[in-house]
């Protein structure tokens, strides 16, 4: 959906003409194929410059749709909720209040943004790169905020934007033999994480503080646990794309 196939542009204007037919046949009463017919004597000269303004329109319409607006609002959020985390030197309870409410909305945006582009097919270049960064760049502000007001242990906020980032990074090196999907485990533990570390941006007291400590241990467990499976779905993924290779090789020989 990124854009019009190199042989539009060249010479096949009469169909990108053609598919704008029926609303002028309305009008005319002449067939849309006498239109897609009349498009392609006139534009024979134009239609490589036409194919490329027509692609060059389509892109831009397609990174400017609703999952990609969120997407982009979460890494607006990104800046604005490092600011209200640490003012006042990051411990008045009206701004930490703020900052919560400045990362549930980048939470709930992360649950939608996704589904609207499957759902509607609003998938585009653009939000598979900045999709998983203003994840990866929300979660690890308010981790390192966290971290840096000593209100959690560095080591947790280690673990858990290692297990991210090297996570990306193996996909990444085993995307040329196919692609990880996300398993319910991810997902589990990407909810945790996001409850658990909202509850840490609140200030809270007495057994709520008790209670995010043991949902912070939950989602530590569940990062490196399901780390682990990415990591043997990676293993798995590269010995089957390997094999199929050879296979493949050994077939065109023979």
């Amino acid at each position: 959906m990124t854009g019009v196939p190199a042989s539009s542009a060249a010479g096949g204007s009469s169909q990108a003409e053609g598919a704008s037919a029926p609303s002028g046949s309305d009008t005319s009463g002449a067939p849309a194929s006498a239109g897609a017919g009349t498009s392609g004597a006139s534009g024979g000269s134009r239609s490589p410059r036409g194919g490329k303004i027509a692609a060059a329109a389509v892109n831009q319409a397609s990174v400017w749709n609703v999952a990609n607006l969120l997407t982009m609002l979460r890494l607006l959020l990104v800046p604005g909720f490092v600011a209200l985390m640490l003012a006042d030197g990051g411990y008045d309870p009206a701004w930490r209040s703020l900052a919560w409410a400045a990362f549930a909305i980048a939470m709930i945006t992360d649950l939608f943004d996704g589904h609207l582009a499957r759902t509607y097919n609003l998938v585009t270049d653009f939000g598979k790169i900045a999709d998983p960064i203003a994840d990866k760049a929300i979660m690890g502000a308010a981790l390192i905020c966290l971290s840096g007001l000593g209100d959690l242990p560095w080591w947790v906020t280690a673990v858990i934007l290692g297990r991210e980032l090297g996570i990306t990074l193996l996909r990444f090196l085993v995307i040329r033999y196919g692609v990880i999907p996300a398993s319910r485990g991810g997902k589990l533990k990407t909810l945790t994480q996001g409850v658990a570390v909202g509850m840490y941006v609140l200030a809270l007291t007495g057994w709520l503080a008790t209670l995010r400590f043991w949902v912070m241990a939950v989602a530590v467990v569940l990062t490196v646990v399901t780390g682990l499976d990415y990591i043997r779905q990676a293993i798995v993924l590269r010995r089957q794309g390997i094999a199929e290779r050879t296979a493949a090789l050994e077939e065109k020989e023979a």
